[in-house]
């Protein structure tokens, strides 16, 4: 039996100053995964540490409330290492304005010694993907999730991926993480002869190349991933793949919508930690509020943004007894969009084609189309998706 190899250690060198970290990094020298190559508050002082290329992982620490521009200019003069910045105290400012920075990760002290290594490992990750020379922009992904199933969800990736092609002018994939009983293709009148698991067990390093190969084009224009065809294949999906695919997917294309299944397991994780925004579907049933609730609670207890959290209302003017501000109270946050009822759904679905194709001048394509334009505008909170922003623990 062969065994496991024993992971090397990122090699991290700690910059800057702020209170709290003495103890911290007392630990991270003791700990495996890890090795600390040198620590120094003045970044003029450690120029030549930094500029030999073998670091993993730079942590950064700030007295300052907000983001130190100045301190992370004077490290990129001297590396491109990933840089993951450390922080005490109230810092709310911050970590808004990291969300278009140059840094990997943002953590505020005190904090654990394993969160800190975890984000260390991963920003040495990342920087080993990035291509050498290539800009930073990447597209973005855009999940589509419900905790529950019948509200929706398919139906509005498939018409938001179609609606980011045809009115928004977006290269887009379409991909289909409902591992186990995903209805994309079949909702696009696809009958796959590849899907993810065939990707997921081709020999070989994944790249732009390859993934084309495994694509299936839709007459809109979308490419289309499609889920296994057997549920028991769902299993080889695993997460580094699955990390790696979409790394690959947003050098590819501008948009990456998402469809997901109605749970919390490994594969939807690794996609929250590179989604920059997730589209929650909520119907007009108090399980599916109840549910889209807890569903809320759960992304707080993950530290996901929740700036990057849209909530839909389908089926928005349907009249079961329940309003959109009884819906918003229950759920304590706003609705973004709103989906209504509309007798084209089913009709378009029944036929394998997208509602806002078959039936443009439908209420329901209207309002996809106008969520896929905003959608599509760039604006300020638009971030690397492989940001995991970790509070301190003294708000734990």
């Amino acid at each position: 039996m062969n065994q496991e190899q024993p992971r090397e250690p990122t090699r991290i060198f700690i910059t800057g100053a702020c209170d709290g970290l003495d103890e911290l990094s007392a630990a991270l020298s003791e700990h495996p995964e890890v090795e600390v190559v040198g620590r120094q508050e003045h970044v003029a002082n450690a120029a030549g540490a930094l500029a030999g290329g073998h670091l993993g992982a730079i942590l950064h620490r700030t007295r300052r409330p907000s983001l130190p521009t100045d301190e992370l200019a004077a490290i990129r003069e001297h590396t491109r290492t990933e840089i993951v910045l450390l922080a005490s105290g109230e810092a709310s400012a911050l970590l808004e304005e990291a969300l278009d920075a140059d840094v990997a990760d943002v953590l505020l002290l005190p904090q654990l010694t394993e969160n800190v290594v975890f984000a260390a490992r991963k920003a040495a990750h990342t920087g080993r993907r990035a291509p050498t020379g290539t800009s930073r922009e990447h597209g973005r992904v855009i999940t589509v999730f419900s905790p529950k199933g019948g509200t929706g969800k398919t139906v509005t990736a498939t018409n938001l991926a179609t609606a980011l092609v045809k009115h928004s002018g977006k290269r887009t994939l379409l991909l289909d993480l409902d591992l186990q009983f995903g209805d994309a293709a079949i909702m696009l009148a696809i009958e796959p002869d590849r899907t993810i698991q065939d990707l997921m067990a081709a020999p070989g390093e994944l790249d732009s190349e390859k993934l084309t190969g495994y694509t299936l084009r839709h007459t809109s224009g979308v490419d289309v991933l499609p889920a296994p065809i057997r549920p028991e294949d769902a299993e080889l999906v695993t997460e580094p793949k699955l990390a790696r695919l979409l790394e690959v997917a947003r050098e590819s294309y501008d948009m990456i919508v998402v469809d997901t299944s109605p749970f919390f397991h490994g594969p939807m994780l690794a996609t929250l930690d590179r989604t920059d925004e997730l589209l929650l579907v909520c119907g007009l049933e108090v399980p599916t509020i109840k549910n889209v609730r807890l569903s809320l609670q759960t992304l707080e207890l993950l530290s996901f943004p929740p700036n990057r959290i849209r909530v839909i209302l389908n089926r928005a003017n349907s009249n079961v007894g329940l309003k959109r501000s009884e819906v918003e109270a229950a759920l304590e946050t706003k609705i973004s969009f709103e989906l209504p009822s509309d007798r084209a759904v089913p009709l378009s679905v029944n036929r394998g084609q997208p509602t806002v194709l078959a039936e443009p001048g439908s209420d329901f394509a209207r309002a996809i189309k106008e969520m896929a334009s905003a959608i599509s505008k760039p604006h300020g909170e638009r971030a690397s998706a492989r940001r995991r922003w970790i509070p301190s623990l003294a708000k734990a």
